[in-house]
């Protein structure tokens, strides 16, 4: 299979050409509820989980950012649903991270809170083989010396004695990432473009150079140039001709730009 190209066609006709435990990475935003247009296209969810198993390596990690529509005053729970029947396949749920967009958000209902949030739900083949966490979290104690503290209760109720080491000045993020979208190159003719830095920061942390990353649904290609400019190898499948050709030349002014240096 060729790497490094959109395939303008069905995510599951490009799966179905591609050989067993053949991708490190997935990262992609589905579209979900009916929430956007995508120049009318939709997918069908549960064959493509099935085939992902299939051609992911052992270990291989897939971000799954979605979100839930409300409806006659319920979020549908498709989110949720999806993160279950990747299990039900074979996959394990790592981790249910969150993406908060800013400090504003939509009104949606009365009766909630302002939404500002989608799920990243991060969604592994066994063990992952790749984790390179980001650590730039500063310590509070950092500068604190080794020490001996009173730490949890065991299960009788006594008190752990802690052995503490030095803090390190940073240490892992927290799983919410506070990453503001901006004006995303792609947005003119996509209506759904997730921040650079989203992708960039999940592709680094569960992947290495030379892998493969593969973006189901390319949309406007932000995941395969972060997957260029972080040395990685990618696939995409775009059903929508428009978007596929449009998405390749953002990917291919990635890869001029990184040639000038």
């Amino acid at each position: 299979m060729e790497l490094d190209r959109i395939y303008n066609e069905s995510n599951l006709d490009t799966i179905a050409r591609m050989p067993d435990n053949f991708i490190d990475l997935v990262v992609t935003s589905p579209p979900y509820d009916g929430l956007r247009q995508y120049n009318g296209y939709c997918f069908d969810f549960e064959s493509l989980a099935k085939g992902l198993y299939r051609v992911m390596k052992p270990g291989g990690t897939i971000v799954w950012i979605v979100n839930d529509a409300t409806v006659d005053g319920t979020e549908t729970g498709t989110s949720f649903r999806q993160a279950l029947y990747f299990k039900e396949v074979g996959f394990n749920l790592l981790d249910t991270m969150i993406w908060c967009k800013d400090g504003g958000g939509a009104l949606g209902s009365n009766y909630c809170y302002a939404q500002n949030i989608e799920y990243m739900f991060i969604i592994t083949k066994g063990v992952p083989k790749t984790v390179n966490l980001i650590k730039d979290k500063k310590n509070m104690s950092y500068g604190a010396k080794a020490h001996v503290q009173n730490g949890r209760r065991n299960a009788d109720g006594t008190i752990k004695v802690e052995h503490r080491k030095a803090p390190s000045e940073f240490s892992r993020r927290n799983n919410w990432w506070l990453v503001v979208p901006g004006a995303e190159e792609g947005s003119s003719f996509h209506p759904a473009v997730f921040p650079e830095k989203l992708a960039r920061d999940h592709i680094w942390t569960w992947s290495n150079e030379g892998d493969i990353v593969y973006d189901p649904f390319m949309g406007s290609g932000t995941t395969g140039k972060m997957a260029v400019n972080l040395k990685r190898h990618y696939i995409g499948s775009e059903i929508s001709e428009e978007y596929a050709k449009k998405a390749l030349r953002r990917i291919k002014a990635e890869q001029a730009q990184l040639t000038l240096f």
